[in-house]
């Protein structure tokens, strides 16, 4: 059974949410604030967490910094509209994905089904060697020679989806529609941020990228070691 956390300080959406996803079989933790949301985190280890951004003692991004100094469980996060810049904040801060207050439970469990689709672990894969790091794809891992490179599952998914058409050219729309799903087709901003985020993890210089490079206006693409 999925594990799922709810961040959330108004009453109506964590009784809408227990309902529906117990409905669905998902098993449901509920937190009202922050501090307590962040224990339950250490203590219930969800598989899943879904975060409002606003919350009565701390910023939603607080939270997401909090979860990623341990652990990579995929973060949604809960915006109201018009928080475009709180949105890319909390991408910037680690978030998966992001749903807009207020939202249609059917659009929710889609990104749900979708964040645990991408954290679970894959058949047996090869491992791409570079002379900076190497990519497990049947273990989901990234390890330097300092050790394993901690990646969010849509940082993930993003590499995995360039290693496995390495040298080939793959589409802003391509990525967007693999990652975040079909209705995404023109918001480049998520991958440039996300891309920056593994380039400063993976490229010795990410200035300067010698793998994760831009074709500027079309896409990315992964340059494997010659």
């Amino acid at each position: 059974m999925t594990r799922v956390l709810v961040i959330d300080d108004e009453e109506p959406i964590l009784r809408a949410l227990r309902i529906n996803l117990t409905a669905r079989k998902y098993e449901v933790t509920t937190a009202a604030d922050g501090a307590s949301g962040l224990a339950a985190m250490a203590r219930d280890r969800p598989d899943v967490l879904i975060l409002d951004l606003g919350l009565p003692d701390m910023d939603g991004t607080e939270v997401i910094r909090g979860v990623r100094g341990w652990t990579s469980t995929p973060i949604i996060v809960l915006s109201a509209w018009g928080q475009e810049v709180q949105k890319v904040a909390a991408l910037d801060a680690g978030a998966d994905d992001y749903v807009t207050k207020p939202f249609g439970m059917n659009e929710l469990l889609a990104r749900l089904r979708a964040a645990v689709r991408r954290a679970t672990p894959a058949p047996d894969e090869p491992v791409r060697i570079t002379p900076d790091f190497t990519v497990d794809l049947a273990a989901k891992r990234v390890i330097r020679s300092d050790g394993d490179v901690r990646l969010t599952p849509t940082e993930w998914s993003l590499l995995e989806i360039l290693v496995r058409n390495e040298n080939r050219l793959v589409t802003q729309r391509q990525l967007l529609r693999e990652v975040w799903g079909p209705q995404y087709q023109t918001e480049a901003n998520y991958l440039r941020v996300h891309v920056a985020h593994l380039r400063r993890k993976l490229e010795p210089d990410p200035s300067r990228p010698r793998y994760l490079l831009t074709e500027p206006g079309m896409g990315y693409r992964f340059q494997g070691p010659a």
